[in-house]
């Protein structure tokens, strides 16, 4: 007699909350794969891919970060970055300098070749994007970019708290 238990739990309408498509977790599962798949072949010319085009952004906004400093930045483990930094370097999309606040520390630097295929990427990054939020308009899209960008913000100063704990 377990069964009627269950057998009753089975029998009630399902809420809102029961159902998958209500479950956050789904959700970012879905639209992650999603973007993954999209961003990736968006940005499948540059080297690294999705990191190499994370670097590249970062690097864009003018400022001229230490290569440890680039890492943390993007979260990328500090070998990772050397590598990719390697690469990015070899294509001349970026160049590295002594830091001349600290001569062990080096500076990396967009170049002219690394904007332009920044914008190319951007570009086909928002053909992508444009598909996958087809479903919402201009301003739920926008809104939905604010929003995520504050749960990023969230997770990122969560995230080094907890390395910071190690």
């Amino acid at each position: 007699m377990t069964t009627s238990r269950s057998s009753a739990a089975r029998s009630e309408p399902a809420t809102a909350l029961d159902r998958l498509d209500s479950d956050l977790g789904w959700s970012i599962r879905m639209v992650s794969t999603a973007f993954r798949r999209v961003a990736t072949a968006a940005v499948e010319d540059l080297p690294g891919g999705p990191r190499g085009y994370l670097v590249l952004v970062a690097l864009a906004s003018g400022e001229t970060p230490s290569q440890l400093a680039l890492a943390q930045q993007v979260h990328l483990d500090r070998t990772v970055m050397t590598y990719l930094l390697d690469d990015l370097e070899s294509d001349g999309l970026i160049t590295r300098r002594p830091d001349p606040r600290d001569r062990r520390a080096r500076q990396v630097v967009i170049t002219d070749e690394g904007r332009a295929r920044l914008q190319r990427a951007r570009e086909a990054l928002e053909v992508a994007e444009g598909r996958l939020l087809s479903a919402l308009g201009d301003d739920d899209a926008d809104q939905l970019r604010r929003l995520l960008a504050r749960v990023a913000h969230a997770a990122q100063r969560e995230a080094l708290l907890t390395d910071e704990d190690c």
